[in-house]
């Protein structure tokens, strides 16, 4: 199931700093033709407002074609749609098969599973920023000051604790 979400994540992508899926990954992971599930989403396009989904300019679509290596000759004639985690979620409302309904599951593993990922790499990426500023502050006030607190940090790596020998301990003749 991992493999799976983690395909699944590889078809992620961030455009207008939002996390999407192309309509032509989403039809292959439905099993259904790119062009069916357009066709069902305009028909009830009601329900995709533009944060569910949006239609990817020339300018973005070639940025992408570069990036993800798909060639100009071939494929699809129009620019592709993208959806949001929400959008993809509207169409698990659309798209009632069985294979929809399993595919939609791990979709949106696949985006909690992105979103635990940022949640966490920011928190940790922020205590060391926190870090950095601290060094920082104390090397202006007292270059000494960070040394010492260095030097003592790899003695408690480099050196065993020591231990004490409690109560009575008697020597052999």
């Amino acid at each position: 199931m991992n493999e799976e979400i983690n395909n699944i994540q590889k078809m992620i992508y961030e455009i207008r700093g939002q996390k999407v899926m192309f309509d032509s990954d989403l039809s292959a992971l439905y099993q259904v033709e790119t062009k069916y599930l357009n066709r069902t989403v305009k028909r009830h396009i009601r329900r995709f407002p533009p944060d569910f989904m949006f239609q990817l300019t020339d300018k973005e679509w070639e940025i992408l074609r570069c990036q993800i290596g798909t060639s100009s000759w071939g494929g699809s004639r129009y620019l592709p749609y993208v959806f949001t985690e929400q959008g993809i979620a509207m169409l698990s409302g659309l798209l009632n098969s069985d294979i929809a309904i399993n595919v939609n599951i791990q979709i949106m593993r696949a985006f909690v599973q992105l979103r635990h990922y940022v949640v966490t790499r920011t928190d940790i990426n922020g205590q060391i920023d926190d870090l950095r500023k601290l060094l920082l502050l104390y090397m202006e006030n007292n270059d000494n000051r960070v040394n010492e607190i260095i030097t003592a940090l790899n003695n408690l790596i480099t050196k065993p604790p020591e231990t004490k020998r409690i109560g009575f301990t008697a020597n052999a003749p």
